[in-house]
């Protein structure tokens, strides 16, 4: 009985037991149904990943215009080591649109050369496979960069062509905007007259949308006293088309005139670069628009006013530097003052020789004896060079009276098409440089003078301040001779009225992919 008792009262025991503890699970239960039910009519929304930031485009900037945190030299020894604390007003506005500085770039010797081999510290060679050649100058680190990789755009300054003609060498676009658009604050001056800041890119698009597409065309900058107006801007603007933002390339060149100019036949041009002039002026018409031979008489004297003006505003602008202030100062000897005049030795050695030729030229065509021969009679001939092109452009140039022909100065070659006188165009078309780019070894061995020959299609538009491109052009290539297959590209050059920068960028992006294979590859 007992163990009767006892096992009773062991299963009543255990079913006390049993109840209590299913009690204690069952708010367990109720969780975990809930849970099934939660997940069976839950929805997970769907994955949201945020837009990613555009990648900023790289900027090479010229080592004359002022970068912060980058030293700006102008690749001389009188100014080694300086560095400006601030943007220059077009960095800055570059920067505030997206993009970022990568680095500096290589050139002449204060913008004073031809090829980018008077610097103090490194000559630039052009990019690969023409490390050999010279690459323009005197922005040809800019142009290098572009064509390389290292940068999407440049900024480099174009005097009498040094944006230009390394956009020729390198097969890169160079555009030199018209005078009085881009802010030239915080970039070091060579000539003021004919500074002006340029871009460099291998398309023509990139610097399109920089100028155009984000307004900087409108832009006044109050601290430098070459910017045009706002006012002034405005009423350009209005007579000008293209410079809305939505505004695209042309699809054909229909209704288009495009001029000639006959004084640029010159017999040192290169038969390749006239063989691939034609061309383009082929071309040009297989795309509706019309070619007609035009004259610019004073160009034949535009190299060498330009040539004058250029080292004597360089030799004012250069008179600064004396190394007492700042930059380089020649401690050599007990005295950096030469016969008795102070700082004599530290501007002898920290200037290279062609600076130093320019100031000497300069220094002379300002002298009262030689004033009214050479610097005058210059400035004479640039307001010749700049009435020869608002004769022949069919727009007007805004800021001047309204120029005429006169008909006893028109060249028997050019027709007359009016009473008024000959067809007035909207662009003119001509080699960028009169040859391929030529070998270091050669350059070196130059004389002054042939190198200056060089700017002679560059400098007319420089001296007038009009807006000029050079886009690459493809050559005809002897398939037997190796140097031309290297070389198989030139530079042709689009001229425009002034302030008509929209028009000259839209048609040079049309007509550069149908004249160059290799603007057409990458488009």
């Amino acid at each position: 009985m007992s163990t009767y008792v006892r096992h009773t009262y062991h299963r009543a025991a255990c079913q006390a037991v049993a109840r209590q503890w299913q009690a204690s699970r069952a708010p367990v239960r109720l969780v975990r149904s809930l849970q099934h039910d939660v997940a069976a009519n839950f929805q997970s929304p769907p994955l949201i990943i945020p837009p990613l930031e555009p990648p900023k485009l790289r900027l090479a900037v010229k080592a004359n215009i002022a970068a912060f945190g980058f030293p700006t030299t102008c690749d001389s020894l009188i100014l080694a080591g300086t560095s400006i604390p601030f943007d220059a007003t077009v960095v800055a506005q570059l920067r505030a649109r997206g993009m970022s500085v990568v680095g500096k770039a290589g050139m002449d010797e204060f913008g004073m050369g031809t090829h980018s081999t008077t610097s103090a510290f490194e000559s630039v060679h052009n990019a690969p496979p023409l490390e050999a050649y010279s690459a323009g100058g005197s922005s040809g680190g800019s142009a290098v960069a572009v064509k390389e990789g290292r940068a999407d755009l440049a900024l480099g300054t174009d005097t009498g062509g040094s944006v230009r003609m390394p956009a020729a060498y390198t097969g890169a676009v160079g555009f030199k905007p018209s005078y009085g658009m881009l802010s030239r604050w915080g970039v070091v001056p060579y000539a003021n007259s004919l500074d002006t800041v340029g871009l460099l890119a291998k398309t023509v698009s990139p610097i399109r949308q920089a100028i155009i597409g984000s307004g900087l065309y409108n832009e006044h900058d109050a601290r430098d006293p070459t910017s045009l107006p706002a006012t002034v801007r405005s009423r350009c603007t209005v007579e000008r088309e293209g410079y809305s933002s939505a505004a695209k390339p042309p699809p054909t060149l229909k209704g288009l005139t495009f001029g000639l100019p006959l004084e640029y036949n010159i017999a040192e041009l290169d038969s390749r670069i006239r063989q691939g002039w034609l061309r383009a002026l082929e071309t040009i018409q297989q795309l509706g628009g019309r070619v007609v031979p035009v004259s610019l008489p004073s160009t034949r004297n535009a190299l060498s006013a330009y040539y004058v003006i250029a080292p004597a505003e360089a030799s004012s602008n250069l008179a600064k530097y004396d190394g007492i202030r700042y930059g380089y100062r020649d401690t050599s000897g007990p005295s950096d003052a030469q016969d008795g005049v102070l700082y004599a030795g530290t501007r002898g050695s920290g200037f290279g020789s062609e600076v130093k030729r320019r100031i000497l030229l300069g220094s002379y065509t300002l002298s009262s004896e030689a004033i009214d021969n050479y610097f005058i009679q210059a400035q004479k001939v640039r307001a010749l060079v700049r009435r020869d092109f608002d004769r022949i452009f069919r727009l007007e140039n805004p800021l001047l009276d309204e120029q005429h022909f006169a008909l006893s100065e028109v060249d028997e070659a050019v027709g007359i098409e009016t009473k008024l006188g000959p067809a007035q165009v909207d662009f003119l078309v001509c080699p960028t440089a009169p040859t391929t780019p030529p070998l270091l070894e050669h350059v070196r061995s130059q004389t002054p003078l042939d190198s200056y020959m060089n700017d002679v299609f560059t400098v007319p538009a420089s001296l007038a301040g009009l807006p000029a491109i050079s886009i690459p052009m493809d050559l005809p290539v002897d398939s037997a001779r190796d140097e031309q297959k290297l070389l198989s590209f030139g530079g042709l050059q689009l001229i425009g009225q002034y302030w008509d920068d929209a028009r000259v960028l839209s048609v040079a992006e049309r007509l550069s992919a149908h004249v160059s294979s290799s603007i057409a590859d990458n488009s």
